[in-house]
Parts: structure tokens; sequence; C-alpha cells
């Protein structure tokens, strides 16, 4: 098989420009490679070839029904300085993050609590309500919490942590036996190691959990502010542009949902980075 230097002439080879356009095309082949790591501009260029594919998909798309890109902008337009989408975007990010902000907090405790064997059935069977559909659950909430915010805050911190905590309890079960008796052999007492091990240890597994569990929150918002509508929210708003069939601004709704999804998925990785740098240092994929 020849090689992307063999193409060009002995003459080229020595010429500064050939080594960069060589470089760019052998880490640019890498990228058809299985287990090859690229760089950051070859995967910033990958992203934007498949961002443009998408959208050319988009606008050649032969379902008349689908909106248009001009359109969904323009319906974003009007969304945004004539219908309030700022202002209930604003409404929901808040609830969201509220409920986000709760079901990290029972989550952490209800993990934590599973070292000691007599809180395991109990934090099972909250995990095992990630089966129960939430639209049967509406009423038993609304009895115990009463309506508007604080149900739907209610709602979505269920909706959260039974999905959550499975994910903790899973990383607190995983945590090695040579761990634990490493930590042992230092004298620590049994709270100690559980600070150590299972606290402290565990701090990067439990953000990369809450990056992967903050979604259901906004897959859930439709649902929950469709319940309560008097506080308004993106999921109300979203609602009501589907009901009278408007789907250039369900589609700008939901792309902005999404866009705002992202940002803080981007947020949680950074803290992540940020507060345990050394969880990137065994990844051969950094």
């Amino acid at each position: 098989m020849r090689k992307i230097s063999d193409i060009f002439p002995k003459a080229l080879r020595s010429n500064w420009a050939f080594c960069l356009i060589r470089g760019a095309l052998t880490d640019l082949a890498n990228a058809f490679q299985p287990n090859r790591i690229v760089s950051k501009k070859t995967m910033f260029l990958l992203t934007s070839l498949w961002v443009f594919g998408a959208v050319m998909v988009w606008v050649n798309s032969p379902f008349e029904v689908i909106p248009k890109p001009q359109h969904v902008v323009t319906a974003f337009v009007k969304l945004w300085t004539k219908d309030g989408l700022s202002r209930e975007l604003l409404q929901s990010f808040t609830l969201n993050l509220k409920a986000l902000a709760l079901a990290t907090a029972i989550t952490v405790a209800l993990a934590i609590s599973t070292v000691m064997p007599f809180m395991r059935p109990l934090v099972t069977a909250i995990s095992k309500g990630r089966f129960l559909g939430l639209a049967g659950l509406t009423f038993v909430f609304t009895i115990l919490v009463g309506g508007g915010s604080n149900l739907k805050i209610s709602l979505l911190v269920f909706g959260i942590v039974v999905f959550f905590v499975t994910n903790m309890m899973a990383e607190v079960a995983g945590i090695s036996k040579d761990k634990f008796d490493h930590a042992r052999t230092l004298r620590m007492g049994e709270w100690r190691v559980v600070w150590e091990i299972v606290i402290l240890g565990s701090v990067d597994k439990a953000l990369e959990a809450l990056r992967q569990n903050a979604a259901i929150g906004w897959m859930m918002l439709t649902m929950v502010e469709g319940i309560s509508r008097s506080e308004g929210g993106v999921g109300a708003l979203l609602l009501n542009t589907d009901k009278h069939f408007l789907l250039a601004e369900v589609f700008a709704i939901q792309f902005t949902i999404l866009l705002l999804g992202v940002f803080q998925d981007y947020m949680i990785g950074g803290l992540k980075n940020l507060a345990c740098p050394y969880s990137r240092i065994v990844l051969e994929r950094k």
C-alpha cells in the first residue's frame, strides 16, 4: 500500500508546506482507522463536515411538511422579539437548575448510604422507579406537594433521581476491593474509608453521571410544564405552538432547547475537568 508521501515528487518532500499538507492528510486518514487519535483541528473539520451534511439533507429534504432553515430562523426571531421566548427560556432554565440541584443532593446522599447494608434494599427500590410513568404519578405528587412550581420541581426531581441513583449505585458498588484494603492498611476507620474512597474517590464519576442525567430534565420539561401552565415556561410555549401546528416555531424552540442543553452539558464537563483533572490522565482519547 502506497504512503501519502509517495504521491508527491521527491523534490517537494523537503518543502515545509509539503510537510504541513502531509501531516494534515495523514491526520485525516487516521480518522478512518480504528483506535486512532486525531488533532483538534481535524476533529473540528470532521464535525463541520457532518454539520454541513446534515444541513444539506435538511435543505433538500423531499418532505414539504418539514420547515426549511430560513423559515425556522424567521420563526425564532418572531418568538424572541414578540412572543417572549427569552423570558420563557429563563423560567424553564431556572426551574431545571433547581430540580437538578435537589436531585443531585438526594442522589449523592442515597448512593453514599448504600455503604450500609441496611439502606441497600431501599435505594434499590427507589432505582426501580425508573420503570414508572410520570403520568400516573401526577395525582400522587399533587396531593403531596400541591400544584404550581412545587409540582413541576417534584416531578423533575423524581424523574432525574431514579436514573441518577442507578448510575451512582453502580459506581459505588464497582469500587475495587483493593482500594478499601489499601485504606485499611493505613489504619483508617471505616467512616474514614468511606470519606476517602467512596466520596472523594468518586467525585469525577459523580460529575460524569450528573452530566449524563442532566439531560433528562430537559426531556421531561415539556410534559411537566404542560401540566401546570400558569407559570409559563418554554415547555408550555412549545405545546401551544405544536397545538396550532406551527412547525417552524416548534423547530425553532426545539433547536433553542438543544443549544441550551448542549451549553449546560459543556459547563458540567468543564466543571469536572476543573475539579478532577486527574480523571483525564488515564484516558486514551482526552
